[in-house]
């Protein structure tokens, strides 16, 4: 594990940029960013027009490792290049920015008030790519839709259970078990779930580190335990479908909890805004998302 990297994750100032849409979610990423369907007619054209997009992200002025700590990204990602370097190669070396691979495979049926993940049947070779690649560690989702005492418990177990293997193939697994924020017992889920993280974090060895992404509390200061406990590495949090303004809101009332937003960096930006106007609008979300996580 590259000991630097280690360094910025653990203590530097910033956020996580979550720029891992998969092929499920990439039409509505483009649509955002004003491309519609009808412009595209294959996956892979598809898929070259969401690298161009996320490259532009990537090389723009307004990116840097003065605001952002990591950035994740979709397979596919990770195995294109921008300006003749893999990805993860180019955040790490050009920027500073630590790269994260997402990991899972999509989400079963709603199941107990949860939805498990699909089993991640070539997680071996995948973090055995990741390896190669020089990815500093992954990330998995799964969904709570309501506070079902075993769905939630069959949730934060699968969690770890996929967690503990990557822990053992030498990286940093961000487990992501995002609780729906129009859930109307959000909150009581929340407290089940904490309860089910903690049994498990307490069980890790000293030498297992995590890091967690969770939606933003109802309760301000919720996850502060979490945060503080010596098995994580970070707290961060996900903008859940909140707007850039709510979700930045709601982070600022929660010292130590930082961004690791998708949709919420990327409203606003247009693939046909000039150069100047793209990078203003990233910088200026850039900087409101910052300022939340240092709060």
């Amino acid at each position: 594990m590259n000991k630097k990297q280690v360094e910025v994750m653990q203590s530097s100032h910033g956020f996580v940029a979550a720029l891992d849409q998969s092929g499920g979610s990439t039409p509505k990423a483009l649509k955002g960013y004003g491309i519609s369907e009808d412009q595209y007619k294959s996956e892979d054209e598809m898929f070259d027009l969401v690298h161009a997009m996320r490259a532009r992200i990537i090389t723009s002025l307004a990116f840097t490792s003065k605001h952002i700590l990591a950035a994740i990204l979709f397979e596919k990602t990770m195995d294109r290049t921008i300006e003749d370097l893999y990805t993860g190669d180019y955040l790490w070396e050009k920027k500073g920015i630590v790269p994260i691979l997402k990991v899972d495979k999509g989400l079963e049926e709603n199941a107990e008030g949860v939805q498990l993940m699909k089993p991640i049947t070539d997680l071996d070779s995948k973090l055995g790519r990741a390896t190669e690649r020089k990815m500093f560690g992954t990330k998995m989702r799964s969904v709570i839709k309501s506070a079902n005492p075993e769905g939630i418990k069959k949730n934060i177990e699968q969690q770890f259970y996929y967690g503990k293997k990557i822990i053992a193939a030498g990286l940093v697994p961000i487990l992501e078990p995002e609780i729906d924020i129009k859930s109307p017992d959000k909150a009581e889920s929340e407290r089940l779930m904490k309860i089910e993280i903690l049994k498990h974090l307490n069980n890790l060895s000293e030498d297992e580190t995590i890091m967690l992404k969770l939606s933003i509390p109802d309760e301000d200061g919720f996850y502060s335990d979490l945060i503080e406990h010596p098995q994580v590495m970070r707290v961060v949090a996900l903008s859940g479908g909140y707007s850039r303004e709510e979700a930045v809101m709601r982070l600022e009332r929660n010292p130590g909890l930082i961004a690791s937003f998708s949709r919420a960096l990327l409203e606003g930006l247009n693939a046909h805004q000039s150069d100047e106007e793209f990078n203003t609008m990233l910088g200026n979300s850039i900087g409101e998302i910052y300022k939340a996580s240092i709060t």
